[in-house]
């Protein structure tokens, strides 16, 4: 498996977000190679396995693995120490629902699955809280990404300090969408004319997600050179992305993921306790 960095700035060593690649593609597979989604209707033992290895990858204990099982909300879920310790059954029934998270513990790595929708992370490294979100188009229209900036805010964090990076998503020339989609965005009032066009020969709209949502993590108060916009269309690269508009919603998903380093200084101290 290879695990592509995302780049947060101002975030140094303390916190890493990741997307895995999908690895080596066989045309007639789409869960090939590396698929951590467990919901999608792929074998779970493969599931499972590529889950192992995403964990030793990252260095972590499978249980400190956290994903949602996401169903395209606007709610946010804060990962703390009481669901570290909670039951299996207690776990799966607090992530139902749920397309953002939240924690401030270090060496829990929070993600979500995407094969299409923008993936975003976020961090506060000063205070020491990091989040991750999932924006298909109807939690952009419902700025879910301004429910997780609020969620860390309520933690501790400073809305000016937090960098935010966005994974592989579809890019504004595949989305084309019917005209119900515009309709949502112009109710919630987003600005049509930045966020959609229409194509000249077909008349379809096309959205720009990835930009509404950069536009709603300015208005929740981040600055706007923190904030890292997707390098690659999960559609114009499926041999590195699961994409549904390609392979069908029977697919695997892409897994964007991020974790709170336990500082070094903390580390060593903890080392010299007998």
């Amino acid at each position: 498996m290879t695990i592509k960095e995302l780049t947060l700035t101002n975030c140094g060593e303390r916190v890493s977000a990741v997307q895995n690649l999908r690895g080596e593609v066989v045309s007639t597979d789409a869960y090939s190679q590396y698929n951590l989604c467990d919901y999608t209707g792929d074998d779970p033992l493969r599931v499972m396995d590529a889950r192992k290895v995403f964990c030793q990858l990252m260095n972590i204990d499978p249980d400190r693995l956290v994903m949602p099982r996401q169903r395209h909300t606007t709610h946010v879920a804060v990962i703390d120490d009481d669901f570290i310790h909670a039951s299996a059954g207690q776990k799966r029934r607090l992530l139902d629902g749920i397309d953002a998270l939240v924690t401030n513990v270090p060496e829990v790595c929070i993600g979500v699955n995407t094969a299409d929708c923008v993936p975003i992370v976020l961090a506060d490294p000063v205070a020491g809280i990091v989040a991750v979100a999932h924006a298909g188009w109807r939690g952009t229209v419902g700025r879910i990404a301004a429910s997780a900036v609020m969620a860390m805010k309520r933690l501790g964090a400073h809305a000016e300090r937090i960098s935010a990076a966005m994974g592989a998503s579809i890019c504004t020339s595949c989305f084309e969408v019917g005209d119900e989609v515009p309709q949502a965005f112009a109710d919630a009032r987003f600005d049509l004319d930045r966020i959609m066009h229409r194509n000249p020969t077909t008349g379809k709209a096309h959205i720009d997600l990835p930009e509404a949502n950069r536009l709603t993590l300015i208005e929740a108060g981040l600055e706007t050179g923190l904030i890292t916009p997707p390098t690659a269309c999960s559609r114009c690269n499926p041999n590195h992305y699961f994409s549904a508009r390609r392979l069908g919603i029977d697919s695997g998903r892409t897994f964007t993921a991020i974790i709170l380093r336990q500082r070094k200084e903390q580390t060593a101290m903890m080392e010299t306790i007998p």
